[in-house]
């Protein structure tokens, strides 16, 4: 009898299976906390402006590169799209919430609440256009540059990859999150710091990590 190889080879390996489940949640955890966090812009010197989800979201793309390396494009491609729709999600339910009554004495806190969560959708928004473009980029590069170079040299796939998508990801989502509410300089500011601190992060933190984290699934898988 003929036996077929699976496409994942984790396919039905309860370790492999709960090594991606675990990647998938903390994954899906730090987009969704991202476009929460990016409410914020942070200001440095008056020079320097990010929004604070600028500080989770290279992260986010280290671990795109993870499940690209181990499970392939294809079940990365599923994940990202598996995230948008939670993102969505974020959006409905938490202006649900908006719009359902709160007690007078509460009135402070249901006033802090909507005036975070009434931003968030166009956060999302924002972070959905340049997270399809930047993901979906960031995994078709990471797959292309591994077949050319053999497997060989990861850290080149994961910059590499990278430097290209946060271009796709943070000219759209800065241009849809916050046109109109800064200033034009201030928008030219924040799409280079968030480029050039993004790949910063993944270059420096992003890519060792990538590095730790497929090498202690593979020892154990």
């Amino acid at each position: 009898m003929e036996h077929k190889v699976s496409e994942n080879p984790f396919k039905n390996r309860k370790t492999g299976n709960s090594a991606l489940m675990t990647v998938t949640a903390i994954f899906v955890t730090l987009y969704l906390t991202s476009n929460i966090m990016a409410v914020k812009v942070i200001g440095i010197f008056g020079i320097f402006y990010f929004d604070a989800g600028t500080l989770t979201f290279p992260f986010a793309y280290m671990l795109g590169d993870v499940l690209t390396e181990i499970w392939g494009y294809r079940t990365a491609r599923k994940i990202i799209w598996l995230t948008l729709l939670c993102n969505i999600l974020l959006v409905i339910f938490t202006y649900l919430g908006i719009l359902l009554p709160s007690p007078d004495y509460l009135q402070e806190t249901a006033d802090a609440y909507n005036h975070i969560f009434s931003y968030v959708p166009r956060i999302v928004v924002a972070s959905l256009a340049g997270f399809l473009f930047g993901e979906l980029s960031n995994a078709w590069l990471m797959d292309k540059i591994k077949s050319i170079t053999k497997g060989r040299w990861l850290w080149v796939r994961t910059i590499g990859s990278s430097a290209v998508a946060y271009v796709f990801d943070s000219v759209p989502f800065v241009l849809i999150a916050f046109a109109g509410t800064v200033s034009t300089r201030d928008l030219l500011m924040m799409i280079a710091f968030q480029y050039v601190s993004k790949l910063a992060i993944e270059a420096l933190l992003g890519t060792p990590m990538a590095y730790a984290v497929i090498r202690f699934i593979q020892r154990h898988d």
